[in-house]
């Protein structure tokens, strides 16, 4: 149904809610919360830390003030009186504020607590007329909101869209029934206008089972979709797979051969291999996938191996190299010249190339295989669905094997790889030194500049990660082109490189060939690191505003260093004294399980929360920041399971299945 058929609806508001993706009556209904207030928990500014998100109320003590700052940009600075105490709230980048506050009312703020310097203020906090009724209320649901869209005008929208709608339930009817499952359209009312916090979890339970049935049903469509009658046959044997492991010099842990006999007996098998191997960073996921490429070269066929990044893959190419010798390797990347794109394409096409390396160039049109067989795809979470797809079209029916040195928690992994069999190699990494975990206090923090310094100076190298590129408008979150720029002067006589995911990919791959190759001592990135190159002489990774990072990324990102048995450090710096971030940092500091890690991470910020903060898109966008356990997650594939053992199939479940799955394709994950 079109926006203009709701009452009220004008241009600027269609323009606005389009900002926020919703373009339709349906999706509109669908617009969820993106937090809830409880107006019985306020809490007075003055009792804030830094970096605190808190609920409070004032009175706006004077008219807000729009002030100029640079040529074009413009903030707005209101005074609120809270008990007898000014204090200051500033809004960037939204001048309707200006306009819409009035002077001597009371407001709600929501948002971010600054106190610095004795200084208590609230930044871009969204905020709402204090309404004599609100006083009696207990919870206020919160919207995104985007132009001149308030609260109160999304909520009305969205009331409106809610009863002009019909929400229905794609489950099958008998399984309703059979688990006694509420109506969907009460667990719509239930989320956007809830009684009760039970109410909102309750809600949110039904509305994320309701939409992971969808999802994991559209699973079952893709995956019968692909389950063909292989036509390629293997010839290597088990015993020829033997010999091929004892050129690696060390026996295989129980994990790699646990997965080598998965992906062996795939290959093996009558249909074609779609199979997802994870592991922990050093697990030694690549010597098992060198398996796998033996296999298929020694029964005749050509191999293809994706990575993200053209120093990733060149690193594959000279382990292939080392590992594959007498089958002609060639690198395909953007960087090569076109009279070398050419020839390595015709190698390709004639199938005299029996090995393909390279980055995206490898997906081009004009890149044709003469005998393709085998997929790998490393680090695949860079990877959308779609560019995976685009590769396995040009080998027909290939078997694909991708890589992930992202542990993600177990039940997630049937969300986000649930068209694929999976094999975990779940031993701890081997022959890495113990990275030592440390929580860094502001007044410590020189001190650990000049331990990295000592650290330069025998001539180990670190990473400095930041959050941001740029500066935040609030101040509160270091930038990585402030940090380059501070490091400069606190690390002199270093030599100090920028990176980060607005350079060019030939700029950054310049930088990292530089740090790889000791040219430089320390490297400033944002989290574009955290899939990177091994580089065992780096021995300090620094983490800025660990509060800002899932625990998961974390891990990660210390992966960098500790590849090597030189001892390796990673210190967490905090931008807040809140306790609960602080317990959770503790818990990486503890840990060195990437798979124990991802599950605390997972229980900590909860389903929603958890693929909304990890992925460059939201991959259950429907959800918005609904919160929901694990367990709707498990009850919808079981109601998937039994919907398909019975044989049932629905136009309109086979319709919105694929809709779903079309959203994953272009979806990559940081």
């Amino acid at each position: 149904m079109e926006l203009t058929k709701l009452r009220g609806m004008n241009e600027k508001k269609i323009s606005d809610l389009a900002k926020l993706g919703v373009t339709s009556v349906e999706e509109l209904a669908r617009l969820f919360p993106r937090n809830y207030l409880d107006l019985r928990k306020q809490t007075l500014l003055r009792d804030c830390y830094h970096n605190d998100v808190v609920l409070t109320a004032g009175r706006l003590a004077g008219p807000p003030q729009g002030v100029y700052y640079g040529r074009h940009n413009k903030y707005v600075k209101a005074h609120i009186e809270q008990e007898g105490q000014i204090f200051s709230v500033v809004w960037f980048n939204n001048p309707y504020v200006e306009k819409q506050l009035k002077p001597g009312a009371e407001y709600l703020f929501y948002g971010r607590v600054q106190n610095k310097y004795g200084q208590c203020s609230m930044v871009n906090p969204s905020y709402e007329l204090m309404e004599k009724n609100y006083r009696l209320k207990g919870i206020v649901p919160v919207y995104p909101v985007k132009g001149s869209l308030t609260q109160r005008s999304v909520k009305a929208m969205v009331a409106a869209a809610v009863k002009a709608v019909k929400i229905e339930s794609v489950i099958p009817f008998h399984l309703q029934q059979k688990y006694a499952l509420s109506p969907l359209s009460s667990a719509y009312f239930g989320v956007h206008f809830p009684s009760s916090m039970e109410e909102i979890r309750t809600s949110s339970e039904r509305i994320a089972t309701e939409e992971f049935f969808i999802l994991t049903s559209a699973f079952k469509y893709i995956k019968g979709s692909r389950e063909q009658v292989r036509l390629k046959k293997y010839s290597c044997t088990a015993s020829e797979l033997v010999e091929f492991v004892a050129r690696f010099g060390f026996e295989f842990t129980e994990g790699q051969k646990k997965a080598v006999n998965e992906i062996f007996a795939d290959m093996k098998g009558p249909t074609a291999m779609n199979r997802l191997l994870q592991g922990d960073v050093g697990s030694g996921k690549t010597a098992v996938a060198l398996c796998a490429m033996y296999v298929a070269l020694k029964s005749g066929y050509q191999v293809a191996m994706l990575a993200p990044t053209e120093i990733l893959a060149r690193q594959n190419y000279a382990i292939i190299q080392k590992y594959l010798p007498e089958y002609l390797s060639v690198f395909l990347s953007g960087s090569l010249s076109a009279k070398e794109k050419r020839m390595i394409k015709e190698q390709i096409a004639s199938g005299w190339a029996r090995v393909v390396v390279g980055t995206h160039a490898v997906l081009v049109d004009d890149v044709n295989f003469a005998n393709l067989n085998l997929c790998v795809c490393d680090e695949q979470h860079r990877f959308g669905v779609a560019q995976r797809n685009t590769l396995v079209e040009k080998g027909g029916l290939p078997d694909v094997l991708v890589m992930s040195a992202t542990p993600i928690p177990r039940t997630l992994s049937l969300v986000l790889y649930g068209d694929l069999d999976i094999s975990t190699i779940s031993d701890k990494p081997v022959a890495r030194a113990q990275i030592r975990t440390g929580i860094v206090s502001e007044n410590k923090y020189d001190d650990m500049l000049a331990f990295i310094r000592r650290e330069c100076e025998k001539g180990r190298q670190a990473y400095f990660i930041c959050p941001l590129i740029d500066g935040d408008e609030e101040g509160s979150v270091m930038s990585a082109t402030e940090l380059y720029e501070e490091l400069q002067n606190k690390l002199k006589g270093l030599r100090i490189s920028l990176l980060h995911g607005k350079m060019k990919d030939r700029e950054k791959d310049a930088v990292m060939t530089a740090f790889k190759n000791g040219e430089s001592d320390i490297i400033v990135s944002t989290t574009v690191i955290e899939v990177g190159i091994d580089v065992p002489n780096a021995t300090v990774m620094v983490i800025y505003n660990a509060e800002r990072f899932g625990l998961s990324q974390m891990h990660q990102l210390r992966g960098r260093v500790g590849r090597s048995n030189l001892e390796s450090y990673c210190f967490l710096l905090v931008g807040t004294e809140n306790e609960k971030s602080m317990e959770r940092l503790k818990i990486l500091k503890n840990n060195s399980d990437g798979f124990k890690i991802s599950e605390y991470d997972y229980d900590l910020r909860g389903s929603g929360d958890f693929l909304g903060v990890r992925q460059s898109g939201r991959f259950i966008d429907d959800l918005g920041a609904l919160q929901y356990s694990s367990s709707s997650i498990i009850f919808a594939k079981k109601l998937s399971d039994e919907t398909f053992a019975a044989g049932w199939d629905s136009a309109l479940l086979r319709s919105l299945a694929m809709q779903k799955y079309e959203k994953l394709k272009d979806v990559t994950m940081n």
